[in-house]
């Protein structure tokens, strides 16, 4: 944007300054009477933080924020969000965007979440209501705004310069020890400090406080402040000091790389002081790393447990009962990291005068250490889509079970083929598991958009990060590719794929109802299965000439409308998904033996199978050519070889190979008793 652009998006009275020489950035001034302060900075999130999209493409924001890291605003000005591309329609994208303004860069934004009326009151979190059917576009979306706003905040707000708070050690939750104190001490994991009275003067000495404090000159060796500071969101601290009950209530009201700092004071000096307002940053304690500053503030944990005992707070030694403790909340966007030393300050202020008084501050410093064996070392791939995978724990466990299953029955398919009622109940089954669970709840259909997606970032030399916002997809990917060596194309296009199961069940619905389907013939069947080759050919051509068509000519997969959308779009894009969907009520499966631009991928990948694991007679297509009759895909030859581009693995055809009242060469054997031979399938 041009600074025009930017006059434009700032009116009066806000004035647009000149662009930054360092960083793209827009400094944002108020004329206020003879003065014009600065009131923020305005920037585009594709400059600071290119975060690719669903589509492959990142998002372009315009994000301002205010000198503390709130946000000022936060608009679309481009995107290539497929569900949001004549899907949903942008609307519910702009709305999303308009719940930034007055949210902190400092607070924890949880999408989607349902917290209780006490959680919303915890200032330190801001909850967003997210878009039903365009989660992860939603969460590459809040990630763009996120990672491009602290890029800036770092440099010119002084937020944890040089510390992305994604590339950061992270504290090991599952590591838990039974300790008592002085074994936590001994561990290291609570560190104690002292500073005598003589200390805190040494601090004053040359300024107009030196001798201001009597009780300090007349007991140099007198206790200024006692200090214990520990981690309690390392397990083995935090559950030996909390209740069951606490413990649990602090691990459901942080975020995942959130810390939870105890500190304990005793002596003549508070280290919150008199003054404190709970909930609030502290005046006189104050943290830093790498010499730049860490917000600490009150998680108001006192008050929270004294809901669970009246009898004590912290599992404390008899001697520390009657010392004051505040537990001090830092979010995970402050990149504190658990690696690196955790530099404390406290701050003593000193008056001299009466009327007019001269005020001086000085500090007593000290640090603490975590044991390096309670923490995982920074990783360059600890990016925020490892909260969207833990938030999804029951889905990826109920979806892995169901590959498992589909694993052991494609291994061991005779289970189920040597009974047509069997394979039949469970075929059904499990398509209604993959449209309902996989499709339609899950929304892990996969989609051309995948393929064009990977191959934009590709050309545009961008991460491929924005793959692993959909756990679903990345899951589904993984199996896929690692069947193809095995099975094939068919694994996916039989099993696996929501829009294929919902034309398979409507073809088991005529079946019952008796209604006839037609059947190509085998010379325009052979025809037609090229279509889908050069419909993926079109794709990935506009797919490198062309960003903006890509989402247009993708279209003809009708996944969006009836499986991520379930019908709720424009009459268009409905009315082509149900005409696909008629279409299999004539020809069985049409969209996917001819048309799809997935399943041509899908075939073209497929030839990396090693083997021919369906097994084949040698009467199979001479003379016998049953199942070349029977397969609804054609994909039998006559010669009675199976074409694995197309075949679904349906398994129909191994009904028959083991059924003595249906395969011809069976019949044949057992009526006369001679034995045939078996095709090799290796």
């Amino acid at each position: 944007m041009t600074k025009a652009d930017m006059e434009k998006a700032f009116p009066s009275p806000l004035i647009v300054g000149d662009k930054d020489e360092v960083l793209p950035i827009w400094p944002l001034y108020q004329q206020i009477s003879t003065e014009t302060p600065l009131v923020g900075y305005a920037f585009e999130s594709i400059d600071m933080a290119a975060v690719p999209g669903f589509a492959g493409v990142p998002f372009n924001l315009l994000v301002a924020i205010d000198p503390n890291g709130t946000f000022l605003d936060v608009r679309v000005l481009s995107h290539h969000e497929p569900v949001f591309l004549e899907g949903l329609g942008e609307k519910p994208l702009i709305d999303f965007a308009k719940q930034y303004p007055g949210i902190s860069l400092m607070q924890n934004i949880k999408i989607d979440a349902s917290p209780s009326a006490a959680a919303r009151a915890n200032t330190a979190n801001a909850y967003l209501d997210g878009v039903t059917k365009a989660t992860a576009s939603i969460r590459i979306f809040n990630q763009s705004v996120l990672a491009s706003s602290l890029t800036v905040a770092r440099e010119k707000l002084g937020y944890a310069k040089g510390r992305d708070p994604d590339l950061i050690a992270r504290l090991k939750g599952d590591l838990f020890e039974p300790m008592s104190w002085d074994e936590m001490v001994k561990a290291g994991l609570i560190t104690r400090f002292q500073f005598t009275n003589q200390q805190i003067e040494e601090q004053f000495k040359d300024t107009i406080g030196e001798g201001q404090d009597e009780e300090a000159l007349d007991e140099p060796d007198g206790l200024f402040s006692e200090l214990y500071v520990a981690n309690l969101t390392v397990p083995s601290v935090g559950r030996n000091l909390l209740l069951p009950e606490a413990w649990q209530y602090l691990k459901e009201n942080i975020a995942e790389n959130d810390q939870i700092l105890l500190v304990l004071g005793a002596g003549r000096y508070s280290f919150v002081g008199e003054d404190f307002v709970r909930g609030k940053v502290p005046e006189r304690l104050s943290l830093q790393q790498a010499e730049l500053p860490i917000e600490i503030r009150d998680f108001d944990f006192s008050d929270r447990l004294d809901l669970y005992e009246l009898e004590y707070q912290l599992k404390l030694p008899e001697d520390l009962q009657d010392h004051e403790w505040k537990a001090f909340h830092v979010i995970g966007q402050a990149g504190l990291d658990p690696a690196f030393p955790y530099e404390f300050q406290l701050h003593a202020t000193r008056q001299k005068g009466w009327l007019y008084p001269e005020t001086v501050s000085k500090s007593l410093d000290f640090e603490t250490v975590l044991p390096e064996e309670y923490f995982v070392a920074a990783e360059t791939d600890n990016k925020t889509w490892h909260s969207l995978w833990a938030g999804r724990t029951t889905d990826i466990a109920i979806l892995l079970a169901g590959l498992f299953v589909l694993t052991v029955v494609l291994i061991r398919y005779p289970l189920l083929t040597r009974g047509k009622q069997h394979l039949g109940w469970f075929r059904t089954v499990y398509l209604i598991f993959t449209l309902v669970f996989i499709g339609w709840y899950a929304q892990g259909q996969l989609s051309i958009v995948n393929i064009t997606g990977i191959l934009q970032a590709w050309l545009a030399d961008r991460s491929l990060e924005f793959f692993l916002y959909d756990p679903m997809t990345v899951i589904l990917w993984a199996y896929i590719g690692l069947t193809f060596f095995i099975w094939g194309r068919g694994t996916f296009c039989g099993w696996l794929c929501p829009f294929g199961a919902l034309q398979e069940l409507i073809g088991k619905l005529l079946a019952f109802l008796k209604l006839p389907q037609l059947k190509v013939s085998t010379k325009l069947d052979a025809q037609l299965k090229w279509v889908k080759y050069l419909v993926l050919l079109v794709i990935m051509v506009v797919a490198v000439v062309s960003v903006p068509l890509t989402g247009s000519v993708v279209e003809i997969e009708p996944f969006k409308t009836s499986i991520t959308l379930i019908f709720d779009r424009s009459w268009p894009f409905v009315l082509w998904a149900v005409v696909l969907l008629g279409l299999s009520l004539f020809v069985y499966k049409g969209y996917c033996r001819y048309i799809c631009p997935l399943g041509a991928g899908m075939a073209i990948f497929g030839k990396l199978r090693i083997y021919n694991w369906l097994p084949r007679r040698s009467e199979c297509g001479s003379p016998c050519q049953l199942c070349n009759k029977r397969c609804e895909y054609q994909s039998i030859e006559q010669n009675g070889q199976i074409d694995y581009n197309e075949c679904f693995q349906c398994l129909d055809c191994v009904v028959i190979y083991d059924d003595d009242k249906q395969c011809v060469p069976l019949i044949v054997e057992k009526r006369g008793g001679r034995k045939l031979k078996v095709k090799n399938v290796a």
